[in-house]
């Protein structure tokens, strides 16, 4: 076949495995090619996960990258069903700040990208929001 499919809204792709403790728990342990929660709250992002970075008006800063990846992680484990969008997803947004103020970002900058994921994060962890493969060349489809 002289096409390809893929995912786009990717930038970013994880070269080693990174592991944290989040205040998430799932109801059973959730464990994929990219990503694996344990249910005390262990998270373990594997070597090659892709993501996009920090999403809206901003900047893709070294005090917002560690923080983008957990946030993005986590919402995806939302739409994978492992975590409760309604439920888990202020925990989730708390993080990414939490994660920023660590990793040196101004607080007021923190507070800014905490206040955008919260008014407008819900769509991107609800499991109804999937990405549709893109297949190229598009004359075939």
């Amino acid at each position: 076949m002289d096409r390809i499919q893929y995912n786009d809204g990717y930038k970013y792709q994880l070269k080693q495995d990174y592991a944290l403790s989040v205040p998430l728990k799932p109801a059973a342990r959730f464990d994929s090619d990219f990503l694996l929660l344990e249910t005390d709250g262990r998270l373990l992002i594997k070597q090659g996960y892709a993501w996009d970075g920090p999403s809206g008006p901003t900047i893709d800063t070294l005090n917002f990258m560690r923080g983008s990846l957990v946030h993005d992680a986590l919402y995806q484990l939302m739409r994978e069903q492992c975590l409760d969008h309604i439920q888990d997803r202020a925990a989730a947004d708390q993080l990414l700040h939490d994660i920023c103020i660590a990793d040196g970002m101004w607080p007021l900058r923190a507070w800014w990208v905490y206040q955008g994921v919260r008014w407008f994060g819900n769509p991107y962890a609800d499991p109804a929001c999937k990405r549709r493969p893109i297949w190229a060349p598009r004359k075939y489809v």
